[in-house]
Formats: structure tokens, C-alpha cells, sequence
């Protein structure tokens, strides 16, 4: 069967800096470091949602981990991607023959590397294209092992065209086992984890005369905006909240100009009524709660922004 190959991480934004917002110490205070200590990663899990998931890693978000996961030896190539899996990799150029059954015993051989990469993850969104062999046979051991090990998990699913007969019924038929990753639907229970099902047909039915380039763009837009605006953006800020106020309560305002600035004239250290609220990072349910659901959801294209529509 061969064995599971994986490229070193290489470093980008999450690794590389520390600033106010990840690891800065403000008059002894010391928050947490995002993409260290809050960790935020995109896997993407087959051929064409590796193609997706390219476009997204292309924008290089600040924080974000991106892996790529693939039954295919090419998938070496993608190095915009911080890490590259491939599962069963032994040298042939098409391990699974576009069977999901195949994919699926590769992924199982390969779960201990599958637990290694999402131990430690906070905010995990996974894609994968459903109706051929590596996205349908190796999504359901991602899911899991991304469940286990991660706070908030987000699934985007993306299936065929119904002019593609077997992979779309294959795809239908992946969608409903994962209704048996025990972790993933603890986690949807908890509303911590959601799935969602990014259809070509609708998006055909809805732009009839877009190329197919658009699709991937398309789909990308949508993932990307999913990641900054509800999980990057909501999380830098309440953590930015949690260390002004930490700030305050050890008689310290933020650095201005390399220095420290006192606390406000006849502003206590320790006044309580004085002190700004610091949102906790058990609060990040609040700005989930648009994500927690199971049905499934087919997106439409508006002016300069990607928007959901249930």
C-alpha cells in the first residue's frame, strides 16, 4: 500500500512574527500568540479542493496553516501550501484509481499523521471535493481527526455536477456517512462544528454563462472570507480587548512610541468600575453561531463579496 509522505512546515506569517497581537509583553502581561498558541488551519482534501484551497493559501493570511491532502504524488508540487500530504504515496502517479475505497484504507494506515497534524489546532476549516477517490474516501478520517483536536471546526463539501452521474450519487453517499464521524457530530451538537455543501449545479443554475475557472475562485472567495471575518478578525480582536484590559489592571496602557503609557489621571490601577471588559477566548462560540447548523448551504455571488444563502 505504500506509506503516508509529508513535507517539512515551512514557515509563513504564523510562525514568523510577534506583535501585540501574538506574544508582546505589556507591563509584565503576556498574551496568547496567534498561530502559536491560537492556531488556525485550512486542509484541503482531494484533487479539486486542493485547487481550491491553492487559491486561498495564495493570499497568504496572517496566522493561517494550510495543508494540502492527496492521494496523488503531485500534490508535492502545490508548495504555496505550508505542508503537503500524501497518503499511501509509493512513486505511482495515481495511487487510488479514483476509488474512495482505496483512499479510505491509505487514510486509516495514515491516521497517526492525520492526529500529529491537527494536534494543538483551535479554529480548523476543512474542504474537500466529493464523487472521486482521494476527497470521498479520506474525508471521513480528516474530519475525525481534526474533531478530536480542534475547538471550531467548519466542513465545506463540494459536489458535482449532476451531468457527472456516478460522482455526484457518490458524493450524495459521502455526505450522509458523515453523519457517522462520532466527533464531528458531537462537536455539530455542541455547535462548535458545522457542514456545509458547496453545490456546482446550483452555482451553474445561478451563472449559467460563467467559465469554469469562476467556480474555483468562487468557492475560494467564499472559504477565505469564512476564515478572516469569522475566525481571524473576531479572535485578533477580542484578544487585542483581553490585553488592554490586562494592561489597565497592572496600571499600564499599551506601548505608544516604544513606551509605556500610565494609566488615564485619576484612573485607579485596580478601579474596577474603570476597567474595559476582556473577552474571553471561551466567547468564540458568539461569532460561531452563524456556522452551526447541518443543513446545506448553497452560496450566490454578490458584488465584492462571497454571501451564504441557506
Amino acid at each position: 500500500m505504500g506509506a503516508t509522505y509529508e513535507t517539512e512546515a515551512k514557515g509563513n506569517g504564523w510562525g514568523r512574527t510577534r506583535d501585540a497581537y501574538d506574544g508582546t509583553e505589556v507591563g509584565g502581561v503576556e498574551t496568547l500568540r496567534l498561530g502559536h498558541d491560537v492556531r488556525f488551519v485550512l486542509a484541503a482534501v482531494g484533487g479539486g479542493a486542493v485547487r481550491v484551497g491553492r487559491i486561498v493559501a495564495s493570499h497568504h493570511l496572517r496566522h493561517l496553516e494550510t495543508i494540502a491532502i492527496n492521494c496523488d504524488e503531485r500534490v508535492q508540487s502545490h508548495d504555496v501550501y505550508d505542508r503537503r500530504v500524501c497518503l499511501g504515496w509509493d512513486g505511482s502517479a495515481e495511487d487510488t484509481g479514483g476509488s474512495p475505497l482505496v483512499a479510505a484504507q491509505h487514510a486509516r494506515a495514515a491516521e497517526p499523521a492525520l492526529e500529529r497534524l491537527f494536534d494543538g489546532a483551535t479554529f480548523v476549516t476543512v474542504i474537500a471535493s466529493l464523487g472521486g477517490g482521494a476527497g470521498t474516501g479520506a474525508l471521513p478520517f480528516v474530519l475525525e481527526a481534526a474533531a478530536r483536536h480542534s475547538e471550531f471546526l467548519t466542513a465545506f463539501v463540494v459536489k458535482p455536477f449532476t451531468a457527472e452521474g456516478d460522482r455526484r450519487s457518490t458524493a450524495d453517499r459521502a455526505i450522509a456517512r458523515l453523519h457517522f464521524v462520532d466527533p464531528f457530530v458531537e462537536k455539530q451538537q455542541r455547535r462548535a462544528a458545522t457542514l456545509k455543501v458547496l453545490d456546482n449545479e446550483t452555482f451553474a443554475r445561478g451563472h449559467p454563462r460563467a467559465a469554469f475557472g469562476e467556480l474555483n475562485a468562487t468557492y475560494a472567495e467564499i472559504i477565505r472570507t469564512q476564515i478572516e471575518q469569522d475566525y481571524l478578525l473576531p479572535v485578533e480582536a477580542a484578544l487585542e480587548a483581553r490585553r488592554l484590559a490586562q494592561a489597565v489592571d497592572t496600571g499600564f496602557g499599551p506601548r505608544n512610541g516604544g513606551g509605556l503609557v500610565p494609566p488615564l489621571p485619576g484612573m485607579s490601577p485596580l478601579a474596577g468600575a474603570h476597567r474595559p471588559s476582556a473577552p474571553p477566548l471561551a466567547a468564540a462560540p458568539a461569532f460561531m453561531a452563524d456556522f452551526a447548523s447541518d443543513a446545506e448551504v448553497t452560496f450566490e455571488v454578490v458584488p465584492d463579496r462571497a454571501r451564504p444563502s441557506l
